[in-house]
């Protein structure tokens, strides 16, 4: 009797198939390690052509920063190249052969802070997760991309790995080049879709914004991004929590290792919570068991004790100064509900504008220029006077363009 086939499920049956890619087309390179053969990449890669595609990985939860261990690249007529940082911290001279070269990334926001440190600069970027961001595609991984655009199966499996190990095992560095494989294809084909789309201005805009983004501000008051700090009660034990993730931070930086797998955030929860007053009942808690953690019971106990003994003044006030602008839009409807009522229409407007053009609304306009513009709207409200808003919070000019307007019009409605 034979066998019914199997069910297929609605979002299986619309699933394209894919190819797997699993070998790169010129096999996988050696890892350039020396002056010698960095030259050779150099040559190599300003002789091609085209665009070059551009990767780096870093080891994200088990080193300390977000320092860069591989740089990958591939260019036409070049190949592909595997170049270890870390061997060669200076990378200026590659950077420089590329003058005026697009540079292809994924997601370029991650890696261009860590190519500057190795003094990459590129003069133009093409970023394929913005790209399929602005043309509504429903995931913007990577592997999602490449199988939308190219049909191709990307294996993502080495994603998350300790890229500070030496030397790099043989099928990591082949999920390494894979990544800029068919980079420079996807490109191409998300350009013309942009183009078809009426989209290639807004993406050339987001490109450049992301290429010349400073350095972001260094955070207010870290310590309190501690996961579990909403279980803390009392500016004492806060000051546990400040006192023992400062010196958390300074270990993990003498040591060069992520700051959680030194200490996890609910130990140091768990410590402000139970306020010990001696060693031992600092290890007796079952956080504080691990036998890295019990061998630096005298760190943290020390770290507890300089909190207990602060005088009140210099305790740290149940909540934080954050970050300048208003109020969270949850207090609005309270403390200003014209502002709120303002906030509402905005959203409509970003809204109705992002559904018809499939693109997410956080890319159309950033939420916080958006809640800063209702909260404290221009004295006189025009068009004008908003566009000149959202340029001072750098709106770029395609945002400008198509929203002053609109958004004048709903909040001079509003009154």
């Amino acid at each position: 009797m034979p066998v019914p086939p199997e069910k297929t499920s609605e979002a299986e049956a619309d699933t394209p198939a894919v190819t797997p890619l699993t070998e790169p087309a010129e096999g996988v390179p050696p890892v350039v390690t020396t002056p010698e053969a960095l030259g050779e990449v150099v040559r190599s890669f300003a002789a091609g052509s085209g665009p070059v595609a551009v990767d780096a990985e870093r080891a994200s939860g088990y080193r300390y920063g977000q320092r860069t261990y591989l740089v990958q690249m591939r260019r036409e007529g070049a190949g592909t190249a595997l170049i270890d940082p870390i061997a060669l911290p200076d990378l200026s001279e590659l950077g420089e052969a590329l003058s005026g070269v697009e540079w292809v990334l994924h997601a370029a926001s991650q890696d261009l802070p860590g190519l500057a440190e190795q003094r990459m600069h590129p003069d133009a970027v093409f970023d394929t997760e913005l790209a399929a961001r602005l043309l509504g595609m429903p995931r913007v991984g990577l592997a999602a991309v490449v199988a939308d655009v190219l049909g191709l199966g990307l294996a993502k499996e080495h994603s998350a790995v300790d890229w500070s190990t030496r030397p790099l095992p043989a099928d990591w560095l082949r999920y390494a080049a894979l990544d800029v494989e068919v980079l420079v294809e996807v490109r191409n084909e998300l350009a013309a879709r942009l183009v078809a789309a009426g989209k290639d201005e807004w993406a050339r805009q987001e490109f450049e914004a992301v290429r010349l983004a400073p350095p972001p501000a260094p955070r207010i008051d870290p310590w309190r991004r501690v996961s579990g700090l909403h279980a803390v009660r009392g500016t004492r034990s806060l000051a546990v929590v400040r006192s023992l993730w400062a010196a958390r931070d300074e270990e993990a930086r003498r040591r060069d290792i992520s700051p959680g797998r030194i200490l996890p955030d609910a130990a140091i929860v768990a410590a402000a919570i139970a306020l010990p007053t001696s060693a031992t009942e600092l290890s007796a808690l079952r956080q504080f068991s691990g036998k890295g953690t019990r061998r630096r019971i005298d760190l943290w106990f020390g770290a507890i004790g300089e909190a207990l003994a602060l005088p009140e003044s210099e305790l740290p006030p149940v909540r934080g100064a954050g970050v300048p602008g208003p109020p969270p839009p949850r207090a609005w409807a309270e403390r200003d509900p014209a502002a709120a009522a303002r906030l509402a229409a905005a959203k409509a407007v970003v809204t109705a504008f992002a559904e018809e053009h499939l693109v997410p609304v956080e890319n159309l306009l950033q939420p916080d220029l958006l809640r800063r513009l209702c909260w404290s709207p221009p004295p006189s409200l025009s068009a004008e006077s908003v566009a000149e808003a959202l340029r001072a919070g750098s709106a770029r000019e395609w945002q400008v363009e198509l929203f002053s307007e609109p958004l004048a019009e709903a909040l001079v409605t509003l009154g």
